[in-house]
């Protein structure tokens, strides 16, 4: 893969052709060259402000002297722009968010819940091979949409709630034995459950107090299968009738999961609510 120079793009045309040339090879490399560009003409100005505010015009100051000075705050800029944790990460991770070349914020795992209720975050689970997030959705679309056939619930919202309870594919739900439950919902086994289950160690709130307990969690022979058994459950369940009647509305969706108790987070809503836009932010750009 070429490199992509990094010549000025205030000063330097041919190296803002380059850039775009290279952008359509490796965008990432290209914004964060594209950031550190941005850093350096802002770190530029503010030299310049500061001689401009802390020097006075002299005898010995003639067009020699300031273009020796402009030359060496262009090189002095140049030198501190893009280090880690500077003002070129942040531009960066703005544009690429804009771009969709990363998600927006995934949301921290739910609060161990109160009263044991359908849905519950296992404690810990094995590291799971990272995947993208537009990955995430492009691998989940058509179990989603057979779903939605099922349901009514557009397919972006279930897929959004798979990644808010997985972490984006990052935290399924893993038994203590190591078998993957491919249970993209976090569903529990309940007494009704005749399928398999994995046990998973969890910390649950029973009477205020934290408790470590082992708990069953459905388990399926595929992601296709969760999605499947979570359209079942929305479906025929009488508590989720206000879920699957709000249609393609986002926010009465995840409100109504709130309030039928899919889980104990205060935050639930809102939080599903952020991760929707952002899948459907990543479908336009798969489109």
């Amino acid at each position: 893969m070429a490199a992509i120079p990094t010549t000025s793009l205030a000063t330097d045309s041919r190296g803002l052709e380059s850039l775009r040339r290279n952008a359509a090879q490796d965008p990432k490399a290209a914004v964060r060259d594209a950031a550190k560009q941005f850093e350096s003409l802002f770190m530029n100005e503010l030299l310049k402000s500061m001689r401009s505010a802390s020097m006075s015009s002299g005898m010995m100051d003639n067009e020699s002297t300031k273009l020796g000075t402009e030359m060496l705050d262009a090189q002095l800029a140049n030198k501190v722009s893009g280090q880690p944790g500077g003002l070129a990460d942040i531009i960066a991770r703005q544009l690429e968010r804009q771009m969709g070349l990363s998600p927006g914020p995934i949301p921290s795992a739910k609060p161990a819940n109160t009263s044991l209720p359908l849905v519950s975050q296992p404690n810990s689970t094995p590291k799971i091979p990272e995947k993208s997030a537009a990955g995430f959705v492009q691998q989940h679309t058509q179990a989603a949409q057979a779903a939605e056939a099922q349901t009514g619930i557009p397919a972006a919202f279930m897929i959004a709630q798979s990644a808010h309870e997985t972490g984006w594919g990052k935290k399924e739900i893993i038994g203590r034995d190591g078998t993957n439950s491919n249970n993209l919902f976090g569903i529990k086994a309940g007494a009704n459950w005749t399928g398999a289950t994995v046990d998973v160690t969890t910390t649950e709130y029973v009477g205020g107090r934290p408790q470590k307990m082992v708990q069953k969690f459905r388990a399926y022979a595929s992601h296709a299968e969760s999605f499947a058994d979570y359209a079942k459950l929305m479906k025929d369940s009488p508590r989720y009738q206000n879920v699957v009647a709000s249609g393609a509305d986002a926010k009465g969706f995840a409100q109504g999961l709130q309030k039928a108790g899919y889980a104990t987070d205060p935050a639930y809503a809102d939080k599903l609510g952020r991760v929707i836009n952002t899948t459907l932010r990543l479908q336009r750009g798969l489109a």
